[in-house]
């Protein structure tokens, strides 16, 4: 049934139309984590269970509300939810708690928030409202190329100066996804991926730090430092070769339980995983994360407006990148950046910004077969 008059359907009919495939496979990659997070935590709990489970338990509810709101009041507040991140950041940048050398979180009592991870929904956001204010003939001239450009820009050289270039190339990623999904012709993006191959000289000698050249020459060779730098990669690719087939079993897992994987909860918790899950296990892993892209990339194309099929590719881009980020890293096959696992790594921002994300999917599901006059 087509949610013309969506503000005007009873919540218990909106919540029976809601896409529970979707939030059914989203309630199992969060089952996943509870696991892992045990685990890691040596069969306890704590320290990141108890914790995991209550930003699920806090943060679920968003999403099925943000799920069922009309869909104008995104639109409206997309500018504005995008000033608030963009603020957030900012200030985070000036003074915000320093930990492991990096400037990225506030601190509230025992509780940190990162506002890279919310800068990166509210780009999204910003971006599919620019782009359904445009005319389709309008969209591949430069001068309507400039703002979303800004849009993605200034978030993006605050948060690589805090210093986190892996939350820095998702969100210039993800952007500049949004700017091909939206009708910005090949031919620009070819001129900027001609800028950038040319400016790696300069970007190597004068913008990365020194910590991130290292990450870069560990990847090519993590066994020039094998105790050093290249450790955590080392480490990780030792247990997800010794996982084999079936895995050493849930909690038997030497290299995580041993203690000798780093960031067992977050950057390297796929790695766990496939230590003591086996392949079965990441494949099972990898095959939800598949159809929940599966999924979002459905409802995008059978949207009838832009700002919808923009948005949901947009949270989509965003899960995807993060997914094989995360998991690329862990195998080897990328430089460690730093990008946890959605739904699966400790932390409570990324769960809240995948929340909010996946609500406002669902929300566009609501709409799909509608022709929405925003």
């Amino acid at each position: 049934m087509p949610l013309d008059n969506h503000e005007k359907i009873p919540l218990s009919q909106k919540l029976e139309q809601l896409n529970w495939l979707l939030i059914s496979l989203i309630i199992i990659l969060a089952f996943v984590g509870f696991l892992m997070l045990y685990s890691a935590g040596g069969g306890s709990f704590r320290p990141w269970l108890i914790r995991q489970l209550l930003f699920f338990c806090l943060f679920f509810p968003l999403m099925i509300f943000i799920a069922v709101t009309d869909i104008k009041i995104w639109f409206k507040a997309s500018y504005i939810f995008y000033a608030i991140a963009l603020t957030m950041v900012i200030i985070v940048d000036i003074m915000g708690h320093n930990a492991m050398g990096a400037t990225r979180w506030f601190r509230i009592g025992p509780l940190t928030i990162q506002p890279s991870e919310i800068m990166k929904v509210c780009t999204v956001f910003a971006l599919a409202r620019y782009f359904y204010s445009i005319e389709m003939q309008n969209i591949g001239k430069i001068k309507f190329v400039i703002i979303p450009l800004i849009l993605i820009a200034v978030p993006t050289v605050f948060i690589f100066h805090q210093p986190d270039l892996g939350t820095a190339a998702i969100l210039a990623i993800v952007g500049i996804s949004i700017l091909f999904l939206a009708g910005v012709r090949m031919w620009k993006f070819a001129v900027v991926g001609v800028g950038i191959l040319t400016a790696i000289p300069f970007v190597w000698h004068f913008v990365l730090y020194d910590y991130q050249k290292q990450r870069v020459l560990t990847f090519l060779n993590p066994n020039n430092d094998p105790l050093g730098s290249g450790y955590n990669i080392i480490q990780s690719k030792i247990a997800i070769g010794s996982g084999g087939l079936f895995g050493k079993g849930f909690l038997n897992g030497t290299q995580g339980q041993l203690n000798f994987l780093p960031e067992k909860q977050t950057d390297f918790i796929f790695t766990m995983l496939s230590e003591e899950l086996g392949f079965i296990g990441s494949f099972f892993t990898i095959a939800v994360y598949s159809a929940i892209i599966a999924i979002g990339i459905s409802i995008a194309t059978k949207t009838k407006h832009q700002y919808g099929r923009l948005l949901t590719m947009g949270v989509i881009n965003i899960f995807f990148v993060h997914m094989f980020i995360n998991i690329g890293m862990g195998m080897g096959l990328i430089p460690v950046v730093g990008a946890p696992l959605p739904f699966v790594s400790y932390g409570g921002t990324i769960m809240a910004s995948m929340m909010i994300g996946f609500g406002l999917v669902l929300n566009v599901d609501l709409h799909k077969n509608s022709d929405l006059k925003l």
